[in-house]
């Protein structure tokens, strides 16, 4: 039985919490953060198939590091990066100036910032570097990044010619010893890739050899996100499977479900000494 001090402690203590609740630490771990409850369930569904946790363990992801992310667009990658670097490192993301004059990338900077905002304890030590090529590439100051990553967004510099200075940008504000972190829809390796990677597939070698190109060494690959269902046959490209599923009807989109997001290739590549 509780002596008369001890109970006067114990309910003073309740008291005191009752009255000062302890404040809500934010997350540490990678699960922690995966799972948090900013994140929504449309975007924890995704983990099955995007694999956050593995990917960025294979990339070397540290909580003291400056880690840049590259066009994180609604900021699916933004959700579990940022909140893991907020204490001890610095998440800076690399998109689209939010004055910009181009309308559509004023609207995806708004609605970057629109999601930052929800959550200030989480996401109040991003920085933003501006990344609208060719003409705004000020991303970081040279040689002062550990860690830069991109996730499906090599398309995309192919179809406005970019790649080249994309990648050379990158090797610039990486520190000697970096690593660039890749992740891309993977190419059939037996079609000659398409230069303008229409249907949003990339063939693994030519990824390769554009990172080489600028000077990096590649390290490693890893089949984290390999998907052996997509055979990259589709009607409206990448675009057709999950979860964008692009002009389907009903009853294709049951039958590209059972196949799931696109079949990916991960690349690890390190800035030399």
């Amino acid at each position: 039985m509780l002596s008369y001090i001890s109970k006067s402690v114990y309910f003073a203590i309740l008291f005191f919490q009752f009255i000062f609740p302890t404040t809500v630490t934010v997350a540490q771990s990678l699960d922690e953060i995966i799972s948090g409850e900013h994140r929504s369930d449309q975007n924890k569904i995704r983990n099955e198939a995007r694999h956050p946790k593995e990917t960025l363990e294979f990339f070397g992801l540290e909580k003291t590091m400056t880690v840049v992310e590259v066009w994180p667009s609604a900021g699916w990658y933004t959700e579990v990066i940022a909140p893991y670097l907020n204490d001890s490192g610095q998440y800076i993301s690399a998109s689209f100036d939010v004055n910009t004059d181009n309308e559509y990338f004023g609207k995806m900077a708004k609605r970057f910032q629109n999601k930052l905002d929800e959550y200030p304890d989480l996401y109040g030590n991003v920085k933003h570097g501006v990344l609208e090529a060719p003409d705004r590439i000020e991303i970081a100051e040279t040689n002062s990044v550990d860690m830069v990553l991109t996730f499906r967004n090599i398309h995309n510099w192919m179809a406005r010619g970019q790649t080249e200075m994309m990648f050379k940008g990158f090797y610039k504000v990486l520190k000697p010893g970096g690593i660039l972190g890749v992740v891309e829809h993977r190419g059939n390796s037996s079609i000659t890739q398409d230069p303008k990677a229409k249907s949003g597939y990339v063939n693994q070698e030519f990824a390769i050899a554009l990172a080489e190109q600028s000077g990096f060494i590649f390290e490693e690959s890893s089949e984290i996100n390999a998907n052996p269902k997509d055979n990259k046959e589709h009607r409206e490209g990448v675009w057709t499977l999950a979860p964008t599923y692009r002009n389907l009807s009903d009853d294709e989109k049951a039958d590209y479900k059972s196949i799931g997001e696109s079949d990916r290739f991960t690349l690890r590549f390190r800035k030399p000494e």
